[in-house]
């Protein structure tokens, strides 16, 4: 355990909704929630404006409409997003060569083995010197990207996650060593890392509802509780005992989240939910890492806790929330769950670095399957001699050239997508339907835009790449 607080956790504040509200005038003080927009969509990030409702991450998209109906619900710029987070890395990398990112917007950093090293071990308070640190760090990014930042400051990366959450939002928190106990007491058992609310139920029954709690009750009787690795890794974490160092630059291997349930599952139709629950909660993740998958794992832990694994590659990697979604139910499928299932898992595995194109892929299949179907209603309506018209070719062949690349399909418009007009200028998507798109003609440095419709297929309106948030 160190003796100086020399480890800082940064956390962009509501990152993605924070980003889109900074290229957006017109969002800026406004509920923004962004996210999946399908009927199986689920948030990935909602604004503190619409956090107010009641809405946030992970939460079913149908529910965040009921709650906040009057909000913006875009869909994710991803690559606006790693713009700004190589930026916001950049400048982390400037204090210190030890920087782990955890994902987009968040990051450890070692202030130790930076140029600010041998001046924290020098100076009579050290404490001061990391927060000057910290707050010119913090002040840089807002500078450069109009975005604010928490951070928290601490001798490890246990206590400097915890300070980051509580500096939350748009602030600072230092916890000075010797300290931890002090501030982790009074805590609920949920604030450690690893502690769900499958594990916050058993210890609650156990009447340990507080970290001071887990810290009195020792290792045995946590090991009884939780087994003996989860048991004794809580009561480090209850001592605020942490010697992890900061690792620059690592690299999963995979991305899963899974859940363990109080009652055991028996209704296939629940059992589906919960794996496009959890398909979903992984797609954020791997968003958020900037990273795409080829394997889509499923982990079922039956009744008997006799544990499953079904895997399922692609043909590439991708980051589709339907195309990840669709082939974890498909394993669900294969797996008898006759007696009930206790936990759930979905991950992917052969990871690769994100790709733009990954975004669009789903869009543009299903946009030329409608176009194809268009063809055949058109064809059933007014059937021609036999045979297609010269140069037409049947809806099949159609679908299959337009995967292929070969087929220009139906434009189709996401909200929040960056477009671009010849005549009024760069703007964004508000919304599209019946054959009508609506953009608002707006840049992150202007004021709030004009709002104009255009058919879907206008050949003046193109999509664009995203604007930097800061005018060059």
């Amino acid at each position: 355990m160190r003796s100086l607080p020399s480890i800082i956790h940064l956390d962009m504040d509501a990152f993605f909704a924070s980003v889109e509200q900074a290229a957006k005038p017109s969002l800026r003080g406004k509920p923004v929630i962004v996210g999946g927009l399908g009927g199986r969509g689920v948030v990935s990030t909602a604004s503190y404006e619409a956090r107010k409702f009641g809405v946030h991450s992970a939460m079913p998209m149908a529910q965040a409409r009921r709650l906040c109906p009057n909000a913006a619900f875009l869909t994710g710029r991803f690559e606006a997003y790693r713009r700004v987070s190589d930026l916001v890395m950049g400048l982390l990398r400037e204090l210190s060569p030890l920087v782990e990112p955890l994902s987009l917007d968040e990051a450890f950093v070692d202030l130790a083995a930076g140029p600010y090293g041998p001046a924290l071990a020098a100076s009579a308070d050290g404490a001061a010197l990391v927060l000057a640190l910290a707050e010119d760090l913090r002040a840089d990014i807002e500078r450069r990207t109009g975005l604010t930042a928490s951070v928290g400051a601490a001798g490890s990366k246990l206590m400097a996650k915890i300070a980051s959450e509580q500096a939350k939002p748009d602030g600072l928190v230092l916890v000075v060593p010797g300290q931890e106990r002090a501030v982790l007491g009074p805590m609920s058992v949920r604030a450690l890392p690893g502690v769900g609310p499958a594990t916050e139920q058993v210890l609650r029954r156990a009447g340990l509802t507080t970290v001071a709690d887990l810290a009195e009750a020792g290792e045995a009787e946590l090991v009884q509780l939780l087994g003996r690795a989860h048991g004794a890794g809580v009561l480090q974490m209850a001592l605020g005992l942490d010697d992890r160092p900061v690792v620059p630059d690592r690299d999963a291997k995979s991305v899963s989240v899974e859940d363990t349930f109080e009652v055991d599952l028996a209704d296939r139709d629940r059992i589906l939910h919960e794996v496009d629950v959890l398909a979903a909660r992984c797609v954020g993740r791997l968003r958020a890492a900037g990273r795409s998958g080829r394997t889509v794992v499923l982990k079922v832990r039956r009744f008997d806790f006799s544990t499953l694994t079904r895997s399922e590659t692609l043909r590439g990697p991708t980051d589709d929330e339907t195309v990840i979604t669709d082939t974890a139910r498909r394993l669900a499928a294969q797996v008898d769950v006759t007696g009930g299932v206790r936990l759930l898992g979905v991950g992917v595995s052969q990871l690769a670095d994100y790709t733009q194109e990954d975004l669009f892929a789903q869009a543009v299949r299903e946009a030329a399957r409608e176009q194809a179907e268009l063809r055949e209603q058109a064809a059933a309506a007014e059937p021609g001699p036999g045979g297609p018209e010269p140069g037409e070719r049947p809806a099949e062949a159609v679908e299959e050239a337009a995967e292929a690349g070969e087929v220009h399909a139906v434009r189709r418009w996401m909200p929040g997508q960056d477009v671009t007009h010849t005549e009024f200028g760069p703007g964004w998507v508000q919304g599209s339907g019946v054959g009508r798109v609506t953009v608002r003609f707006e840049t992150p440095w202007s004021g709030p835009g004009r709002v104009r419709t255009f058919l879907v297929d206008d050949p003046a309106l193109e999509p664009a790449r995203p604007l930097p948030l800061r005018q060059e």
